[in-house]
């Protein structure tokens, strides 16, 4: 039997350093939790690091941001209370020990040990769904894109765009006034805020509906597309369109293994979210689960959204671990970590 010291047992381990994961730890530091953080990647802040200058709207009181300002501010936000965070760690498989203890191992051989965990790897590890275009990764990383790091970059440009959700049309919105020309292509029908149609038929982005791409043009040197195929996927008519770059969001792999490979006999919904409850319980006790990987009734996919998520999941470890303790968090202003921080910013807001 291998001997676990005290030490080595967190309160809470999250699974997953994004929105969900990030406002958990900040939470968990109010209850004062023992918490740790594990993140596949190299960063914090999740999907949303993909899109570094995509305007978020949705989240409640706070100005629009650029995606890159909303990750400063939750990582900032989530690190108060001075989790341990572990990045580059992917997590394989999730267990309890006789001990009662949740053991969570890596892929390095390394293994956690946490009296509670919370599942917040949102879709999980970003790997893009690729055009399914047989010459498509000859293009990669010239201009056929899976993301956008600088608007700039096609500033003047003939940009079309495939997809039809709310990332999508958020690309189409906000390069419709800094590229030449701007197409959008969805293989069905927009799934997106009726908003976002609306304003792109009314700023000139040429939309497709049942249009997929058939085919990518080279130019002579064979480096970059010049002209794409698009094909009526009802009429089977295709037109060539001239392109300077092509941006495919037709969103993410969604990894299933830290589910189907951990011991436990966790209740999945539709092969991939963990089915619980809308206080963020799952079919196993101490195990919780927040953000986009989470299903119940009435779950909502936004950032908002997991912020609640992630709240209810610490309320409910707390309670896991402390049955006497109070169903919430008191209000986070009156907590004394954040009391100095505070009396700065009503100091700063009397000296405007």
């Amino acid at each position: 039997m291998i001997h676990i010291s005290e030490a080595d047992v967190y309160d809470v381990t999250i699974v997953g350093g994004g929105p969900a994961g990030l406002f958990s730890a900040f939470y968990s530091g109010l209850r004062e939790l023992k918490t740790k953080i594990i993140e596949y990647h190299p960063f914090l802040g999740g999907k949303v690091n993909v899109y570094p200058e995509k305007i978020v709207w949705d989240i409640g009181a706070m100005p629009p941001l650029p995606g890159q300002q909303v990750v400063e501010n939750m990582v900032q936000q989530g690190l108060t209370f001075d989790p341990e965070v572990v990045l580059n760690e992917e997590v394989v498989s999730i267990d309890k020990n006789e001990a009662g203890f949740f053991v969570v191992k890596a892929s390095s051989g390394n293994v956690h040990y946490s009296k509670t965990v919370i599942v917040a790897v949102g879709g999980g590890i970003l790997n893009p769904k690729r055009l399914p275009i047989a010459n498509a990764s000859d293009f990669e990383n010239k201009n056929l894109h899976y993301t956008i790091k600088n608007l700039k970059d096609f500033k003047n440009k003939r940009v079309l765009i495939s997809g039809g959700g709310n990332s999508a049309t958020d690309w189409a919105k906000e390069l419709s006034g800094i590229a030449k020309e701007v197409y959008i292509a969805c293989r069905s029908d927009f799934s997106c805020h009726e908003s976002q149609i609306t304003y792109l038929q009314n700023h000139s982005v040429v939309c497709f509906t049942q249009t997929e791409i058939a085919e990518l043009v080279a130019n002579a040197s064979g480096d970059r597309i010049e002209k794409v195929a698009l094909k009526n996927r009802e009429s089977g008519v295709k037109q060539y369109i001239p392109i300077d770059e092509v941006i495919v969001n037709h969103g993410y792999e969604r990894d299933k293994s830290l589910l189907e490979d951990s011991p436990l006999d966790i209740q999945i919904f539709d092969h991939y979210f963990i089915a619980g409850s809308s206080s963020s319980e799952s079919s196993i006790s101490g195990l919780f689960a927040a953000g986009d990987i989470l299903h119940h009734d009435g779950k909502l996919h936004l950032i908002a959204g997991a912020f609640q998520d992630a709240a209810n999941a610490v309320n409910q470890a707390k309670l896991y671990l402390e049955p006497e303790a109070t169903k919430t968090a008191m209000v986070s202003s009156h907590n004394e970590k954040l009391y100095g921080r505070n009396e700065k910013i009503v100091a700063d807001l009397l000296r405007e």
